[in-house]
């Protein structure tokens, strides 16, 4: 079924808009084959590069924060909680088989708390200067 753009216009007309201005491309200028070390590197807020906001002049450090499996592990209470995310991201194959097995050894060896501080709730919010 091919549409043409009169009628993605008519149907989504921000979405029409946003894909001519161009104004949300992102460029890609680097690649991590190694997951280990992006999720080290994420982890390293030091290495993050916050850039004022053109529109409202303030940083916007998560404006293309995509969580990594650590991210979603500091928001668990257990070890049953962190297994579980673990298993999920690895059936989704989000994350390699390899990559979950040294997280569950991590886990196992080291307890959830290894991957960092509890991440509470609005975390983000927080991070972002939302509340």
């Amino acid at each position: 079924m091919a549409i043409d753009k009169e009628n993605i216009k008519k149907m989504f007309p921000n979405l029409y808009r946003e894909l001519e201005d161009g104004e949300n491309k992102i460029s890609i200028d680097a690649l991590r084959k190694n997951p280990q070390e992006a999720e080290e590197y994420a982890q390293d807020e030091d290495k993050q590069i916050v850039t004022p906001s053109p529109k409202t002049g303030t940083t916007d450090k998560l404006r293309h924060f995509n969580p990594q499996a650590v991210d979603f592990i500091r928001r668990c209470d257990t070890t049953e909680q962190a297994e579980e995310i673990i298993t999920y991201l690895e059936k989704r194959g989000e994350i390699t088989r390899e990559y979950a097995a040294e997280l569950r050894n991590k886990l196992e060896r080291d307890g959830v708390r290894s991957f960092g501080p509890k991440k509470e709730e609005n975390h983000y919010f927080k991070e972002g200067g939302i509340c």
